[in-house]
């Protein structure tokens, strides 16, 4: 029986989803802790440092070029495959030039490379979201969303951790960057080897309608403004559980490398187990049951930094079993979330409505930090904690009023 439910990740459409997923989640560290670290060794001070996290910012708004993705296919390998293919081949490029830089003396140019690496990975995401989207089944998308994540957080190892080890006496930075861009443009051939949709849609016939018509066709579903509430507020009490924990466990009295350790193992291994059980628990319960269960636990599982704060010493498996509940429900969640996301979408404007959902998404853990830094101050870590789980049940709430709406969408 158990078999029966395994045997979804067993073909091509998954598979083009997981690594694809990889090639995702290559580019990020690369302009980030990464590159930070680079930074650092090349002595530039901090401040320089920190101007240069601002090359992230294409990640946050690459729903404003979605629509070109939309009207505008590539003469080749279909609607999606063809603008994977050139993002994947421009950000292999970028990546080796930047490797022959010297950040000290070509700081301007450095950094041009640097936003540009962050541009092209975020039109890469932008597109591998849509071709996931349009080549997944409707009773895969559990499935799909579960092995991207995947395939995500094994290319942040790559390019992160790996990195950091290559670089660390092994290899210089520059050779560190040009392996990395040796890897990105093997993912060439992940997308020549990837299945198409077997659903083919034709692009807007203009500019205009690749702009309006995503809009248009999503706000003329009934409830649409609901359901934009719904993906905003369904992980908002994680986001606020998560965005001091840090901050918090350092005041509970735990070393940094006792919790650099705990999320590194058994938070990422949480996470990773969390939506491969999702994914196979969505094939039996279906979107909205999964939806609710996933929602209700990771509203609890944020009682567990609850019972950090009352305990008030620092206290290992009690750390561990915090970080690894939260982690678990959440992988379930975000599971489910992508799930969601996907089904959302119409087939004519994938790129731009998927895009638009998920900067939706991260509105949450972008914006909660100076509220909760605030709400910390007036009411303690306890309280805190308390009032994030119950920041879930608004989500929980328009998931119930939503339940037909979302039934139909599984289906």
């Amino acid at each position: 029986m158990f078999s029966k439910y395994l045997a979804v990740f067993n073909n091509r459409r998954i598979c083009a989803a997981m690594l694809l997923g990889f090639a995702s989640g290559l580019p990020l560290a690369l302009t980030g802790s990464t590159l930070q670290a680079w930074l650092s060794d090349a002595g530039l001070d901090i401040k320089t440092i920190g101007w240069f996290t601002l090359v992230g910012q294409p990640y946050t708004w690459k729903f404003l070029w979605s629509p070109l993705v939309d009207r505008f296919p590539m003469p080749f390998l279909g609607r999606r495959r063809g603008w994977i293919l050139v993002s994947q081949i421009a950000l292999a490029i970028v990546i080796a030039n930047m490797s022959g830089l010297d950040p000290q003396t070509h700081l301007a140019t450095f950094a041009l490379m640097a936003l540009l690496i962050a541009f092209f990975s975020a039109t890469q995401d932008v597109v591998i979201d849509a071709y996931r989207t349009e080549v997944l089944q409707p009773d895969e998308r559990g499935a799909g969303a579960a092995v991207g994540v995947f395939g995500y957080r094994m290319a942040m190892l790559t390019s992160g951790a790996i990195a950091l080890i290559l670089a660390d006496g092994i290899l210089t930075w520059e050779q560190t960057y040009l392996v990395m861009a040796g890897v990105m443009a093997t993912m060439a051939i992940v997308t020549f080897l990837s299945p198409e949709p077997v659903l083919q849609t034709k692009p807007p016939q203009s500019l205009r309608s690749a702009i309006i018509d995503p809009l248009k066709e999503f706000f003329s579903r009934d409830g649409a403004w609901i359901l934009l509430a719904l993906v905003v507020a369904y992980k908002l009490g994680d986001a606020f559980a998560g965005s001091l924990s840090t901050k918090f466990l350092l005041d509970m009295g735990y070393s940094k490398s006792i919790i650099g350790q705990a999320y590194k193992v058994f938070g990422l291994v949480a996470t990773l187990v969390g939506g491969f059980a999702g994914a196979i628990l969505m094939l039996r319960w279906g979107l909205y049951k999964s939806l609710l269960i996933f929602g209700v636990l990771q509203a609890l599982t944020n009682l567990g930094y609850w019972l950090i704060a009352i305990h008030g010493s620092p206290d290992i498996g009690l750390l561990l079993f915090a970080i690894s509940t939260e982690n678990l429900a959440g992988g379930m969640g975000t599971t489910a979330a992508v799930a969601l996301l996907m089904s959302l979408c119409n087939p004519n404007f994938t790129a731009t409505q998927y895009a638009l959902l998920s900067a939706l998404t991260a509105f949450g853990r972008v914006y909660v930090g100076p509220a909760s830094g605030y709400l910390v101050t007036a009411v303690g870590w306890s309280h805190f904690f308390i009032i994030s789980a119950a920041i879930a049940l608004p989500g929980l709430a328009l998931l119930f009023v939503l339940r037909k709406t979302i039934y139909k969408l599984d289906q």
